[in-house]
């Protein structure tokens, strides 16, 4: 069973930054997919970014691309959001999702992803 830890969220003013954690445990890392999803009060989850196996590919939504970026350190078993020039329509619960599927592919959908997180709460004020 894999088990996933976000840690990182926490209160900040707009324009400035935040570094997610997600620590995983109980499976092999280095196999799975990763991905961070948020998900804003009164609204659906929505995938933030993505990344491959090795960390050589990644994927970001059109709303974060320039000002996120997610890497990996497999040797950690871990995975990173940095979260720079925040907004407060960032503002959200952000999960960290595992897909441990043998493609390889990073999805964009959360019915791809087989393993979350509890979420870590990010709010991001003017």
């Amino acid at each position: 069973q894999v088990q996933l830890v976000e840690s990182g969220g926490g209160l900040v003013q707009a324009g400035g930054s935040l570094r997610l954690s997600c620590a995983a445990s109980g499976g092999i890392f280095s196999k799975y997919v990763m991905g961070w999803f948020r998900q804003a009060p009164g609204k659906e989850r929505e995938f933030v970014a993505g990344i491959n196996w090795r960390g050589r590919g990644t994927y970001y939504s059109d709303s974060v691309k320039g000002r996120f970026t997610i890497s990996r350190d497999n040797a950690k078993n871990t995975v990173y959001l940095q979260m720079n020039t925040l907004t407060p329509e960032d503002t959200a619960v952000y999960y960290c999702a595992a897909d441990p599927g043998p493609l390889g592919i990073i999805g964009r959908r959360g019915s791809e992803y087989e393993y979350w997180g509890q979420g870590t709460q990010v709010t991001v004020y003017s």
